[in-house]
């Protein structure tokens, strides 16, 4: 399969089609579920996606070193090319990846103006034009309103989508009455798409909780490989 139509047959389209035709630039997306179903691999594949076209990436993470980022985006790659029989792979690897940035911080040690400023001095100063942040890791339990306010102005002024994964934990119940996890209500104005990730017996169900100011939509009909994480459609 040449590098054109993994893109055209890819389940992100399937995605973009369900939550209005994507993201879309100055938006904030929240892919939630408790800890170890596949938010990560989620986000890479995101990412992916986006590399796939020729766009630019930054991916920012929040747990994890460097080096565990880029094993995730090589595991995801390798499946995604052994399972669509990608022609040139090798190629094609390499010209996505000079178009990735991978960027850690401390939560506890960092302002979201410091983090705003590093990734505006890549952006600006740094000549690379990003279409997506990619923001892994993020504690919301320590994050108030002002954050996602200004994190929402950036990504409008430098026209870029911004997607976090979010762990649910704590007390039950995780969601409110309206599917919206307990943790993320206070910052459910500033969120444009929520998807959470259900665990079922042989897959992981994508259910989108909020879409561009609808909430609880239609299903979106993709799913997650519960063994090699990839999106499908369902």
């Amino acid at each position: 399969m040449l590098k054109e139509e993994l893109i055209k047959k890819s389940p992100v389209r399937v995605l973009e089609r369900g939550i209005e035709g994507g993201l879309k630039a100055g938006n904030i997306g929240v892919i939630a579920s408790r800890k170890g179903i596949g938010k990560t691999s989620v986000l890479v594949q995101l990412a992916l996606d986006k590399l796939m076209q020729g766009k630019k990436v930054i991916h920012v993470s929040f747990t994890t070193h460097t080096s565990y980022v880029i094993s995730w985006y090589e595991n995801i790659f390798t499946e995604l090319a052994k399972k669509r029989n990608l022609e040139d792979h090798s190629s094609v690897h390499d010209d996505l990846m000079k178009n990735r940035v991978i960027m850690n911080f401390n939560q506890e040690g960092v302002t979201t103006d410091q983090i705003l400023k590093s990734l505006r001095a890549m952006i600006v100063d740094g000549g690379f034009d990003a279409d997506a942040i990619i923001a892994d890791g993020f504690d919301f339990a320590r994050a108030d309103a002002e954050h996602f306010s200004k994190v929402r102005a950036f990504a409008e002024e430098m026209k870029l989508e911004f997607w976090y994964s979010c762990t649910m934990s704590g007390e039950e119940p995780l969601l409110d009455k309206k599917n919206v996890p307990v943790i993320l209500r206070p910052f459910l104005d500033s969120i444009t798409v929520l998807i959470i990730l259900e665990p079922k017996a042989e897959y992981i169900h994508f259910i989108v909780v909020k879409d561009h100011g609808r909430m609880n939509p239609e299903d979106l009909n993709i799913k997650l490989d519960s063994k090699t994480l990839l999106i499908a459609e369902a």
